[in-house]
């Protein structure tokens, strides 16, 4: 999944990055001012956004006014130091999704990260269920007629993200766009070899083949009886 985080704060911010890039294996994009964080906004590719309110060029609040004035719906958390009742009602009715005030650890923020991903796909849960593939998105495990999977971290990241939309065809530029950070060009190159390894793996404990290939359209997971 994809990430960005607009945060001028520069600690925090390299603090944030690590911590999605490293432990969760999100790609992230990162935007140190509000100018900037509406131009990567705009790059609709985001699964969810983390927003500081005190920015420089731009404040979080205008940013998101502006957001969801073009009708992006991403799911947005604040990261804020006001805590009035106010305050928050105002970020609520104005389109925030959820808030984090600082200071605050980091754990919970990853987690409230997960959670609106999940809600921004439809999910209320962190297992996914397609035909016979399960995918809990917490322990980060993959499970197929009831047989573990090893999956590498790509590999994983690939399927989770197919796994949140099981009737789509996913293209290969979508895929790279939500699952690498803007320098993702350096790797066009290398989602067949990945959706390769993932369909050997996957078929190895199933009967039928999990992912479809559709000539010059992408990809998508077989239609047997998915759910969520």
């Amino acid at each position: 999944m994809r990430v960005l985080i607009v945060e001028d704060e520069v600690r925090l911010a390299e603090n944030l990055v690590q911590a999605l890039r490293e432990s969760n294996g999100f790609a992230v994009d990162l935007a140190q001012d509000g100018l900037d964080g509406e131009h990567l906004s705009q790059n609709e590719c985001y699964d969810v956004i983390i927003l500081d309110l005190m920015l420089p060029g731009q404040s979080g609040l205008s940013l998101l006014k502006r957001l969801r004035a073009r009708r992006n719906s991403t799911p947005v958390l604040i990261l804020t130091a006001r805590e009035g009742p106010e305050s928050i009602i105002q970020l609520l009715n104005e389109g925030a999704d959820d808030y984090l005030s600082k200071p605050f650890d980091l754990g919970e923020l990853i987690a409230r990260v997960k959670a609106l991903i999940r809600r921004g796909k439809g999910g209320a849960t962190p297992v996914l269920r397609v035909s016979d593939v399960t995918l809990n998105t917490l322990e980060q495990t993959v499970h197929r007629n009831g047989q573990p999977l090893d999956l590498s971290p790509t590999e994983y990241r690939l399927l989770e993200y197919m796994m949140h939309r099981p009737r789509a065809i996913v293209s290969k530029r979508e895929l790279l766009e939500h699952l690498y950070d803007f320098n993702w060009q350096h790797h066009s190159n290398v989602i067949e070899a990945h959706i390769s390894n993932l369909r050997r793996k996957l078929d190895a404990s199933g009967a039928v083949a999990f992912i479809e290939t559709l000539r010059h359209r992408g990809y998508r997971l077989a239609e047997q009886g998915a759910e969520r």
